[in-house]
């Protein structure tokens, strides 16, 4: 059985989700640990379910989703994998910090290759359908397990809400598209792990969201 768990991390108050099944394998995605006690508590966890690392995961390279990547790398062995469009993203995250005023990030490791939309990433017994859903970011993608019930949607889509279009890389159309297409078709009781705040459904979103 494919499980997650949730993690909120930095001053952004970013989802950190760990994803692992019966096999002991997990993959983390968006490693927002900033603080030493923030890195702590995600090694606490590894150690203490005995899971193996085997991959990480950025659904966007946004800095709060990325805090973590150095960490996450050095203490486990595994490269960032992200969307080919997300790279300048993620190489200028050391300007971002310093724009945002962020001292000590450490820089993040770039990824040996990229994840392609309408493939599928597997670990363990598990398989996750890689979905295109830029429009907060250039080049955001969606993770979803048919199996568990669960998409990890990034900051694409909250709970009534959707991510902000107003970052270098957004635009609100773009953003709506991907809701609406590659979203909104799953399932309605599909969960919905966003990148901030409360998990949600397909089915509430299209009922209650705002924006749609």
């Amino acid at each position: 059985m494919t499980q997650v768990h949730t993690f909120e991390f930095n001053p952004f108050a970013e989802n950190t989700y760990v994803v692992y099944d019966d096999s002991g394998e997990c993959i983390i995605f968006d490693p927002g640990c900033y603080t030493p006690e923030e890195r702590q508590t995600l090694r606490d966890f590894i150690d203490s379910n005995g899971l193996r690392v085997v991959r990480l995961i950025n659904t966007h390279c946004h800095l709060d989703h990325v805090f973590g990547n150095h960490f996450v790398s050095q203490t486990w062995d595994v490269l960032p994998e992200l969307h080919k469009d997300e790279l300048p993203v993620l190489e200028h995250f050391p300007a971002t910090c310093m724009l945002y005023g962020i001292p000590g990030a450490e820089p993040s490791p770039l990824p040996q290759h990229f994840l392609e939309a309408g493939t599928v990433l597997t670990f363990g017994n598990t398989r996750l359908d890689i979905l295109y859903t830029p429009g907060h970011s250039p080049a955001s993608l969606s993770f979803y397990c048919q199996s568990a019930g669960f998409v990890l949607a990034g900051d694409v889509l909250f709970l009534e809400s959707i991510g902000r279009t107003d970052l270098p890389g957004g635009d609100y159309d773009t953003l709506i598209a991907s809701v609406r297409n590659q979203l909104f078709p799953l399932p309605g009781e599909t969960i919905v792990y966003p990148g901030h705040g409360p998990a949600t459904t397909i089915r509430h979103e299209k009922e209650y969201n705002p924006f749609f």
